[in-house]
C-alpha cells in the first residue's frame, strides 16, 4: 500500500493523494483489503477537465473512471455534469470519497501531524454513489458540495463500441456552454401540405443573452428522431454518409463530401446528405423560431429535431423532437382520349411514376393500340376501376376489350428504365380504319452471311396477306456506335427523319399465304470491310409506318 500511493504521486493531484493516502492509515485492518478495489479503481481514473468538453472513448463492457477534486476552498459551491451520448444507451454514475474538510485542506497543504491523524482515524473516509442514470438521453446531474471532496464518474457501455461528451465546470458564473431550452422545449407542427411541413418553437432564452452567437438548427430525416447533434451526426455517418466536421457549422463547400449538397439562400444553410438509407436534411435559420421544411415527397413521414448551438464553443442542446406525415399526393388530372386520334407520350424515367390517360367508351367494343418508340413501357388498364390489362410492351401491341355502352376506361404508362420512354396510343371501335399497318409475325431482318460480298449485303423479312408498302434504308455506322444506334433508335419515327442519300428503295409485295410471305433484296454498291445499319419501313392503309428492328451487316474485306 505504501508502494502505491508512492506511485499515485506521479500522475495524480497531491490532494487526492494525500486524501486516498490518509484514508487507508484511518481504515481498520479489516477494513483495508475492500479499500484496495477502491484504491485500484482511482489509480485507473483519469483526471476530468473543468470548464471544457471531454469526449471519452467506450469499448463494450469496459468501464472507463474519471475524477475530480473539491478543494476546501470550493466547498458549497454548485457544480454541474452534463453527459451526452452518441449512440446507444450507456450506464453512467457518480461516486463521492468524504473525508473531514480540516484534514483535506491541511492535506492539501502538507501541515497535518500525528495526533490530526489519530483524530481522523474516528471518522474514516466513505464511498458512497450519489448519481446513476442509464439511457441514450442527455443528462445533467446538478450537485452542491457541504465539504472538500473527491468525485469519481464511471462510464460503461454494453452494447456495443461507443463514444460521449462530458461537461464539468465549478463556475457557475462566467455563463453556459450550453445554450439553454426554454420551459417548454416542444417543437409545434402547424402547417401540413403535400410537400411541405411548417414548425415552431419557443425561443431559447440564450437568444435574448447571446444572440449574435446562436443560431437554430433544423435536422430532417425519414427514420427517427435524434436526442442530441452527436448521436445525429454518429447515426449519419454509420449509414454510410461522411459529414463535415460540425453538422450544424459547416459553411465552407469544400468541406462536403460527393454525397452531398449546400444551398446557401436567404440568410439559411441547408446541407443534403444521401445515403442507401435516405435523404438527411440539415438547415440552419439562425434565430428564426419558425420554419417551412420545402421539397419533402407527398404520403411520407418525415421526423424534425431542433438544435439550438452555441457558435463559440459548438455545443448545442436538443428540443424535443417531432414527427410528420406529408398529405397523399393528389390523383393528377388525366387526359382525354378520342376514338381514333393518336398521342405519343413521353414519360420520365427518373421517378417513374405513373401517366393517366382516361377514355369514356362509345361502343360496347373498344381496341386500344400501343406502339412502343423507344425504352420500356408498362401499361396498366382498369374498367370502371377493375384492372383489366397489365402488361409490358415491346413493339406493337393491340388489345380488344368488351364492356358496356359509357364505361370508363383509365390507361397508366409508366417508364420501367431510369431513362425517358416514349410509346404512342390510340382507342377505336373495331369498325374503325386501323391506324397501323397489319404486321407479320415478326419484325426481324435477316441477312445471309454466305450471299455477303465486298461491295453488297442480302437482306429479308417478313410480310403479310395485305399488300403493303416496304422502304428499305441504310447508314454506315462505326464498331463504337452499333450498340448506341441499337438502343436509342425512336422506334415511331418514319423516314422523313433520315437523309435522302440513306434510301436505297420502296416496294410493293404480300401473299395470301403467309408460308411464303417473305421477301428478300440485294443491295449493292457498299464499302469493302464496312458496317451498316439496315431498316426496313411498313406503310399501312393510314400512311403511318412501323419500323422493322434495325440490322447491322458488315461487308466482307476479301473477296
Amino acid at each position: 500500500l505504501k508502494m502505491s500511493c508512492f506511485w499515485l504521486y506521479l500522475p495524480l493531484h497531491l490532494l487526492a493523494v494525500a486524501f486516498l493516502c490518509h484514508s487507508i492509515k484511518a481504515l481498520t485492518t479489516s477494513s483495508q483489503q475492500n479499500f484496495k478495489t477502491d484504491l485500484f479503481n482511482f489509480y485507473h481514473s483519469l483526471l476530468l477537465a473543468d470548464g471544457k468538453e471531454t469526449t471519452v472513448h467506450l469499448l463494450k463492457d469496459i468501464p472507463k473512471r474519471y475524477y475530480f477534486v473539491l478543494e476546501e476552498g470550493r466547498a458549497l459551491a454548485p457544480f454541474t455534469i452534463t453527459v451526452t451520448p452518441c449512440d446507444v444507451p450507456i450506464e453512467w454514475s457518480i461516486l463521492v470519497h468524504k473525508a473531514s474538510a480540516s484534514f483535506l485542506g491541511k492535506a492539501a497543504r502538507g501541515d497535518h501531524d500525528t495526533q490530526e491523524v489519530s483524530k481522523s482515524q474516528k471518522a474514516p473516509s466513505m464511498v458512497s454513489t450519489i448519481f446513476n442514470f442509464k439511457g441514450n438521453s442527455v443528462e445533467t446531474y446538478m450537485g452542491m458540495s457541504p465539504h472538500s471532496a473527491l468525485y469519481i464518474l464511471e462510464f460503461l457501455s454494453t452494447e456495443r463500441d461507443t463514444h460521449i461528451t462530458v461537461y464539468l465546470t465549478t463556475d457557475t458564473t462566467s455563463g453556459h456552454l450550453f445554450p439553454e431550452l426554454p420551459s417548454d422545449p416542444r417543437l409545434d407542427v402547424i402547417g401540413i401540405g403535400h410537400t411541405t411541413v411548417t414548425l415552431t418553437w419557443k425561443h431559447s432564452p440564450s437568444v435574448s443573452q447571446h444572440r449574435e452567437n446562436i443560431q437554430y438548427c433544423l435536422l430532417v430525416n425519414e427514420k427517427h428522431n435524434y436526442k442530441s447533434l452527436c448521436a445525429a451526426e454518429t447515426a449519419i455517418r454509420s449509414s454510410g454518409m461522411k459529414l463535415p466536421p460540425t453538422l450544424a457549422l459547416s459553411l465552407s463547400p469544400h468541406l462536403l463530401e460527393p454525397q452531398q449538397v449546400m444551398i446557401l439562400s436567404n440568410s439559411e444553410l441547408s446541407i443534403i446528405s444521401k445515403a442507401s438509407s435516405g435523404e438527411v436534411r440539415q438547415i440552419c435559420m439562425g434565430t428564426k423560431n419558425t420554419y417551412t421544411v420545402p421539397n419533402l415527397s407527398p404520403s411520407t413521414q418525415y421526423y424534425f429535431d431542433v438544435f439550438v448551438v452555441n457558435l463559440l464553443t459548438n455545443a448545442s442542446a436538443a428540443y424535443t423532437g417531432t414527427f410528420a406525415r406529408t398529405l397523399d399526393e393528389p390523383e393528377p388530372k388525366a387526359m382525354e382520349l378520342k376514338d381514333g386520334k393518336v398521342i405519343q407520350v413521353v414519360l420520365d424515367g427518373t421517378n417513374q411514376k405513373f401517366y393517366n390517360l382516361q377514355y369514356q367508351a362509345r361502343h360496347k367494343k373498344i381496341q386500344f393500340a400501343f406502339q412502343l418508340c423507344r425504352g420500356q413501357v408498362q401499361v396498366h388498364i382498369t374498367k370502371n376501376g377493375k384492372t383489366v390489362v397489365s402488361e409490358n410492351i415491346s413493339g406493337l401491341k393491340y388489345f380488344s376489350l368488351k364492356g358496356k355502352f359509357l364505361d370508363t376506361y383509365l390507361v397508366q404508362l409508366r417508364s420501367t428504365e431510369e431513362s425517358n420512354s416514349s410509346i404512342k396510343v390510340q382507342v377505336s371501335p373495331p369498325l374503325h380504319k386501323p391506324l397501323f399497318p397489319l404486321l407479320p409475325d415478326s419484325l426481324k431482318i435477316k441477312s445471309f452471311s454466305k450471299l455477303r460480298t465486298c461491295n453488297s449485303v442480302t437482306i429479308a423479312w417478313l410480310g403479310t396477306q395485305e399488300e403493303s408498302k416496304y422502304c428499305v434504308y441504310k447508314k454506315k455506322i462505326e464498331e463504337d456506335q452499333v450498340w448506341t444506334e441499337l438502343q436509342s433508335a425512336d422506334r415511331c419515327s418514319g423516314p422523313e427523319t433520315r437523309r435522302k442519300s440513306e434510301k436505297v428503295l420502296c416496294k410493293y409485295f404480300f401473299d395470301v399465304n403467309l408460308q411464303r410471305a417473305v421477301t428478300t433484296e440485294t443491295i449493292k454498291g457498299l464499302d469493302l470491310g464496312t458496317l451498316y445499319l439496315f431498316d426496313v419501313y411498313l406503310f399501312g392503309p393510314s400512311g403511318i409506318p412501323v419500323r422493322y428492328h434495325s440490322k447491322v451487316v458488315k461487308t466482307r474485306k476479301k473477296c
